[in-house]
């Protein structure tokens, strides 16, 4: 299976992993430099540096094949009605050229775009 990892900035390891412990993350190696997080088969890894959460550029791709399940999962954190990098939570699930998504912003204004896999499946197959 091939697989990216995205490696994503933040202020303060310990709060990185706590706030995605709570989304049902698990630690699977850290160090003073550095956390990878895992939950199930999604992998996030984390680097200390000075960020902003109002201009971060920090964002992923998250595709999965049960949205909803995720999308209850990380609605623990809060759902949001407007995008706003500076408030962590989840905005609603959305339909956009015909693709279902959902966008969780994390402290540091990290951004995670997570995709239904199904609706990438149909992609392909139409193209």
């Amino acid at each position: 299976m091939d697989r990216s990892t995205p490696n994503l900035p933040n202020r303060d390891l310990h709060a990185t992993e706590a706030f995605y412990g709570r989304l049902g993350f698990r630690p699977t190696f850290k160090d003073d430099g550095w956390v990878i997080l895992e939950r199930s088969t999604i992998v996030l890894e984390f680097f200390p540096a000075t960020v902003n959460p109002r201009t971060t550029t920090g964002s992923a791709w998250v595709s999965v094949d049960d949205l909803d399940v995720l999308y209850a999962g990380f609605s623990v954190v809060g759902q949001l009605q407007a995008f706003c990098r500076t408030t962590p939570g989840v905005l609603p699930i959305q339909e956009r050229n015909g693709l279902r998504l959902f966008v969780l912003i994390d402290p540091d204004g990290n951004l995670l775009r997570c995709l239904d896999n199904r609706d990438r499946e149909e992609e392909v197959r139409l193209a």
